[in-house]
């Protein structure tokens, strides 16, 4: 291509309306259906790679969830673990996450190179997945789970970010839901990974099933990483050798024009920690968190799958078997919903829906012991976690404007939201086993909560709309920035 003209030349370029220096109608008609291509091919380019953030995912969920699974064979009894340590095990993970999610935003939105960072931490953490295996005391476990959520913090609220750096506003929703179908992906794929290492490694070279699950993973971790440095994005701003010259500059065009509108930072100078300290004096950031909390509280039957299928009464390799199918429907409706999110622009009522479905599952749990009845009920379950997914799509919205304060806010929404993990590990004691009506009945309260708070939050933006729409009028100013509902 050196010796063409791009298609999309940066010297035409108005710098705020993406639109080239002529009032010629050939010209803009020209300008517009190569820019047309150009988002095309890039968008194309752009969705392979972060599908591997997807696998990234996938691996960052089994790392921290499979002591649920090795909980079925052994791993309590071999470490000697009474009374609750086995739930402190669980929610110290998650102690490391809140200390480290808002801190390694903070660093990555200052760094040219994600990639590196992200597939770094990817390593560490997947070494310290095979330590786990070889540890052989309860304390010993309790060290490496922390400093295991200490690392992989960096992941999740690093990849969101990463992709609103990508995305339009518009565009987010979709892929929010390509990431976070790890989470559900995962959820059904390490259940049929655990039941195959459990059923078949016990006893090779001396080793229990347990720590093989530990190994396998770590190891698989490990090699994943590796091939990440290579293949993950980093920021638009960053030479990309994948990119062709028309794709870079429309890559950081389309980010310029998506957060002009209503954006009162551009044109300022970001300084290191302004981003944080307007995300932590903005009253919404704890809104969302305290609501995202509470959401995540609700969620935490994800945590205990394994321990609710097994509840069933069959043997541990069908019951984790049977904790796929839940997972995998609950993964296909989350596109379904996100994308019908995006078209739509509503993000409220596709969070309540969701949320409703995994209400209706608690009280057919609470209601029977039958046997049918209660796997309908995990499906419905699995379905409340689409609503985590359009939750962090409109969080994103709503701080589109300044990509310092973006990348804070969305952490520290992330890292409260982490929270309602390290308490709701005490709402699944195994003495409420095994209906767990106490557990669903929390589950249900704090669903019930959550939407409340996102109602406000809704009502919240829907009057600022109104107001920034009035002026508009008054001031005769073309429709400019609106929050997403």
């Amino acid at each position: 291509m050196s010796d063409q003209q791009p298609l999309l030349d940066p010297r035409n370029y108005s710098p705020h309306y993406d639109a080239p220096n002529s009032s010629d109608p050939a010209h803009l008609y020209l300008y517009e259906q190569n820019k047309t291509i150009v988002e095309k091919r890039l968008l194309r380019k752009l969705d392979l790679r972060v599908a591997f953030l997807v696998l990234i995912y996938i691996m960052n969920y089994m790392d921290r969830s499979n002591a649920a699974a090795a909980r079925l064979r052994g791993f309590e009894e071999d470490l000697g673990m009474t009374g609750n340590q086995f739930n402190t095990l669980i929610s110290i993970l998650y102690v490391g996450y809140v200390l480290m999610q808002a801190p390694s935003n903070m660093f990555l939105d200052r760094m040219a190179r994600p990639s590196i960072y992200l597939s770094s931490c990817m390593v560490i953490w997947g070494t310290i997945t095979l330590l786990t295996g070889a540890s052989q005391t309860y304390h010993a476990a309790l060290i490496l789970r922390f400093s295991l959520g200490f690392v992989e913090a960096a992941f999740f609220p690093g990849a969101v970010f990463l992709l609103s750096r990508w995305y339009k506003r518009d565009e987010l929703g979709l892929r929010t839901a390509l990431l976070t179908c790890g989470s559900s992906v995962s959820n059904a794929f390490s259940s049929l990974a655990a039941s195959g290492i459990l059923a078949t490694l016990d006893g090779k070279l001396g080793f229990t099933a347990w720590r093989w699950l530990f190994f396998v993973e770590g190891i698989l971790t490990i090699v994943i990483a590796v091939s990440a440095i290579w293949i993950l994005p980093d920021f638009p701003s960053t030479p990309s050798s994948w990119l062709s010259p028309d794709e870079q500059t429309l890559a950081k065009q389309r980010m310029e024009d998506d957060t002009a509108a209503g954006n009162g930072h551009q044109g300022k100078p970001t300084e290191v920690f302004s981003g944080l300290f307007e995300a932590l004096v903005d009253w919404r950031v704890w809104w969302l968190g305290a609501a995202l909390c509470l959401m995540v509280s609700s969620l935490s039957f994800g945590n205990f799958f394994p321990t609710l299928s097994a509840t069933m009464g069959y043997n541990v390799t069908i019951s984790l078997l049977l904790c796929a199918p839940p997972w995998i429907v609950g993964t296909m409706t989350s596109f379904f919903v996100a994308r019908h999110s995006d078209a739509t622009g509503d993000r409220f009522w596709h969070i309540t829906g969701p949320l409703l479905i995994g209400i209706a599952g608690f009280i057919l749990a609470i209601c029977t012991m039958n046997t049918g009845v209660r796997y309908l009920s995990l499906f419905f379950m699995t379905q409340s976690s689409v609503a985590y997914v359009i939750f962090l799509t409109w969080a994103l919205n709503t701080f589109s404007q300044s990509q310092s304060k973006r990348a804070a806010a969305i952490a520290l929404i992330i890292s409260m939201g982490t929270f309602g993990n390290i308490g709701s590990s005490y709402i699944w004691p195994s003495s409420w086993g095994p209906s767990y009506v106490d557990s669903y009945l929390i589950c249900i309260l704090t669903s019930v909560m959550s939407i409340a708070m996102c109602w406000a939050f809704r009502r919240h933006l829907s009057r600022l709309n109104q107001a920034t729409e009035a002026q508009e009028q008054v001031l005769g100013l073309p429709k400019g920035f609106r929050y997403l509902l």
